[in-house]
C-alpha cells in the first residue's frame, strides 16, 4: 500500500511537470523529463511479478522509447537550440510532451489484474491522497528532490551530445569489434602466467556514459574491468572504445579513467592458478578473433542477443564463471560493478591499492 501511495504522489507531480514542461521547458528540462519517466517505469516493471520475457521485452521498449525521445527533442524540437515561438515551434514542442506520456500509457495498459495497482493511477484515486499521506512521504520527497539536484549535474547536456554521436557506432546484433587486442598484449598476459592472480578493477571514470549510469544505479563505482597482471599492463573490458577502437572488448589505459575531478580505481586480486589463467586469456584470444559488440540495451533488459555481446561488468563475471571463479551467483545479465565487492561474503578479494587521478 505504501508503494502504491508512492506511485500515485509521484504521477500527481508528473501531470504538473508535463502541463510546465510545454509552457516553459526547454532542450534539458525535455531531456530529465524523458529520463525520470523512463526510471519511473523500469522500476515499476521490475517490482511487479510477471513473465521474464515480457518483463524483458518491455524494458527494451522503454529504452528504445527514450532513445527516440531523446533524439526527437534534439534534433527537432530543439533543433540547433532554436526556441522562436512560431506555430511549428510549437506544434513540435506539442508532439514532444505527448512523446512523454507515451512509455505511461504503455506501462499502464500492459498491466492486468492485481499488478496494475503498480501503475497510473485514475483521476478518482490521484484525489483521494491526504495531507498525512503527503507528510508521511515528506522525507522520501525531499531524498528524491537531493537525488534530482545530483542527477542534473551528471545528465548535463555535453554528455547528452556526446553519447548520442556515438549511439550510430553500437550493434546490438553484430560484432563490431575484432582485433583490438595485439600479439603483444597476449603475450604480456602470457608473462604474468607465474603471479597466480588475476585482477579485478572497480572504477569510477567519469566518462559520460559512467555518469548517466551512476543515476540508475546510485553507485560511485560504475565500470569493471579484468587485469591478468597486478601493474594493470594487461587491463580490459567491454567499453565504448573511446573514440579509438569500437564498441566491444578493449584493452584499457589509466588514462581512460581520468575523466573527471574525484576519478579513481580500486584494485583487488583473485587466486588464480596458472592453467585457469591460461583457460582465461585463451578465451579472451577466442572473442578478440570471433569479433564483440557492447551490449548496450543489456544495460537496462540484461538481455544479450549474441554471445560475445556484453557490457562491462557481464564480461568481468562470465569470465571469471568460466574459469570457475565466482564467489558469488547473480544472473549475468544483472551484474554491476559493485557487486564484485558487495557480494564478496566470503572474501575471496584482496584489497591490492587505488589510484586517484586529482
Amino acid at each position: 500500500m505504501k508503494l502504491r501511495r508512492y506511485f500515485v504522489i509521484i504521477n500527481v507531480l508528473i501531470g504538473i511537470v508535463i502541463a510546465g514542461l510545454f509552457c516553459f521547458g526547454g532542450p534539458v528540462l525535455f531531456a530529465l523529463a524523458y529520463i525520470a519517466i523512463f526510471v519511473i517505469v523500469l522500476t515499476r516493471n521490475l517490482l511487479v511479478k510477471g513473465d521474464v520475457r515480457v518483463k524483458t521485452g518491455l524494458s527494451i521498449t522503454f529504452f528504445i522509447i527514450l532513445l527516440v525521445q531523446l533524439v526527437f527533442s534534439f534534433s527537432s524540437v530543439f533543433h540547433f537550440g532554436t526556441t522562436s515561438p512560431d506555430l511549428l515551434f510549437w506544434l513540435r514542442k506539442l508532439v514532444g510532451v505527448a512523446l512523454l506520456v507515451v512509455p505511461m500509457v504503455i506501462s499502464r495498459y500492459v498491466s492486468i489484474g492485481k499488478y496494475a495497482a503498480y501503475y497510473l493511477p485514475s483521476v478518482r484515486e490521484a484525489m483521494t491522497i491526504s495531507i498525512a499521506e503527503f507528510r508521511h512521504n515528506y522525507t522520501r520527497i525531499n531524498s528524491v528532490k537531493e537525488s534530482a539536484e545530483s542527477a542534473a549535474t551528471r545528465l548535463s547536456p555535453d554528455n547528452f551530445k556526446e553519447i548520442m554521436e556515438d549511439l550510430h557506432r553500437f550493434d546490438q546484433f553484430n560484432y563490431v569489434n575484432d582485433g583490438s587486442l595485439t600479439d603483444a598484449y597476449f603475450e604480456e598476459a602470457a608473462a604474468s602466467l607465474p603471479d597466480e592472480n588475476i585482477y579485478i578493477v572497480i572504477s569510477n571514470t567519469g566518462s559520460p556514459a559512467s555518469e548517466i549510469i551512476s543515476v540508475f544505479t546510485n553507485k560511485q563505482f560504475n565500470h569493471a574491468s579484468l587485469s591478468f597482471d597486478r601493474d594493470l599492463k594487461t587491463l580490459i573490458s567491454y567499453n565504448g572504445g573511446d573514440r579509438i577502437y569500437p564498441p566491444g572488448l578493449n584493452p584499457e589505459m589509466l588514462s581512460f579513467f581520468n575523466r573527471k575531478e574525484d576519478a579513481g580505481i580500486l584494485i583487488y586480486s583473485l587466486s588464480c592458478p596458472p592453467d585457469k589463467k591460461r583457460l582465461l586469456i585463451d578465451k579472451i584470444r577466442e572473442i578478440n578473433e570471433q569479433g564483440s559488440a557492447y551490449n548496450m540495451l543489456g544495460l537496462v533488459s540484461g538481455a544479450s542477443f549474441r554471445p560475445n555481446i556484453m557490457f562491462c561488468s557481464q564480461f568481468v563475471y562470465k569470465m571469471l564463471d568460466l574459469a570457475a571463479l565466482a564467489y558469488f551467483s547473480k544472473p549475468g545479465g544483472k551484474i554491476e560493478p559493485t557487486d564484485f565487492v558487495e557480494l564478496d561474503y566470503r572474501r575471496a578479494l584482496k584489497f591490492e591499492y587505488e589510484i586517484t587521478f586529482n
